[in-house]
């Protein structure tokens, strides 16, 4: 990539000894559920992240993120976390990781390159991580495999940036095949490839720019107990997917969460939904049937919006213009388009698959939301794409 060579040797005086891409990555259903356990459903995309690295003689660290015109520094010596250094964090993040598991690394002059700034949200974060892991994994002649590699991942998160580890966000970075969306089994610590066969569909990620605001804290919702609750729920089906399913029978659930109050039983009751919606979404992928994909990612908006309670008006606005663009009222049953909020955070960003007939229409709904709500969204069309690879030159 000319551009990207050209940034990083006037930044450093010399070409990079490497060039990484990372896709960016969205999440269709249960991104929620990974503390019970279950299954999430995830898209990368072709929203990428190139990660330059080249060697220095010393034990200096130097990073430059193009876009943003910024420049920080650190040495393997020195490595901390400081606020002020914010994408920065996340690259020193992986350093730590890989001297934590004992390899020996040297100074390095790091360049970022990304079209959409981690902000945005659509896994660019993530994406950094993971072009950074490989890219030292390879300059280095560390020979890590991918469960290493995951590992030093997962020492970056928790240990150096103190946060959660989220398998799903690595695996669908990593590990992602073209044209096909990736599952994490979050029970097993697997994933696994489900076509994605819909030629007439485009998908687009929206930025709504709408402020997220948490109306309620999710970590109290991911209790031991809740868990266990949910554990209890479980009925194992060898012809489900993953071997399992939550239990549909109103009395037995009923009377196994009468012990929560009625907002965690709510919330709880839409993680279940959220399992069998990912199931349905999974059989309609498999089977090539839009109409039943549709539903269930329909219906997992529903159950976000009104039960989990993480969506807002303005996101619930564009989705109902989603759902009417086809203005046949027997198409209800079977939707040609579908959409949901999308992210971990509390509003702003969401997906809709529409036919390409549409897409004139859906743009021009999102310029009446402009109007009517006075952000200035950002929609990018996507397809699902390859992991994280080298670039060759």
């Amino acid at each position: 990539m000319k551009v990207l060579n050209d940034a990083h040797n006037i930044e450093y005086g010399k070409k990079p000894d490497i060039v990484v891409k990372a896709p960016g990555r969205f999440h269709l259903i249960g991104e929620h559920s990974w503390f019970f356990k279950d299954k999430t459903i995830s898209m990368a995309v072709n929203l990428p992240v190139y990660a330059a690295i080249s060697k220095r003689d010393d034990l200096s660290l130097k990073f430059y993120f193009h876009q943003l015109n910024e420049r920080k520094k650190s040495s393997i010596s020195a490595l901390k976390y400081k606020k002020e250094d914010r994408w920065a964090n996340v690259i020193k993040a992986i350093i730590s990781g890989f001297i934590s598991m004992g390899y020996d690394l040297y100074g390095m002059d790091v360049t970022i390159y990304s079209e959409i700034l981690p902000s945005a949200g659509f896994g660019i974060t993530t994406a950094i991580k993971c072009a950074a892991a490989m890219a030292i994994n390879e300059l280095f002649e560390l020979n890590c495999n991918e469960q290493q590699l995951l590992q030093v991942i997962e020492r970056g998160n928790r240990r150096f940036l103190q946060t959660n580890n989220y398998i799903a966000d690595n695996y669908s970075a990593l590990f992602a095949k073209k044209d096909n969306l990736i599952i994490t089994d979050h029970h097993k610590n697997t994933w696994d490839y489900v076509p994605f066969s819909f030629e007439d569909k485009k998908i687009f990620l929206v930025d709504t720019k709408v402020p997220r605001i948490s109306v309620w804290d999710e970590e109290t919702l991911f209790e031991p107990q809740n868990a266990l609750l949910l554990g209890d729920l479980r009925e194992n089906k060898n012809n489900a997917y993953g071997g399992w399913q939550y239990i549909n029978n109103v009395t037995d659930i009923n009377e196994e969460l009468s012990v929560v109050s009625e907002d965690t039983r709510r919330k709880l009751l839409s993680i279940m939904r959220e399992h069998n919606d990912l199931l349905e979404a999974r059989e309609g992928l498999t089977k090539v049937d839009f109409f039943k994909f549709a539903r269930a990612v329909n219906h997992s908006h529903e159950s976000m919006r009104d039960m989990y309670e993480i969506s807002c008006p303005e996101i619930d606005w564009i989705l109902k213009r989603v759902s009417e663009l086809e203005p046949n009222l027997e198409m209800l049953r079977n939707p040609v388009s579908c959409g949901r909020i999308t992210g971990k955070g509390f509003g702003r960003c969401l997906y809709a698959i529409i036919r390409e007939s549409d897409v004139e229409k859906f743009k021009s709904k999102l310029a009446e939301f402009e109007k009517i709500f006075q952000y200035h969204p950002e929609c990018y069309e996507v397809v699902p794409s390859e992991g994280t690879v080298v670039v060759k030159d």
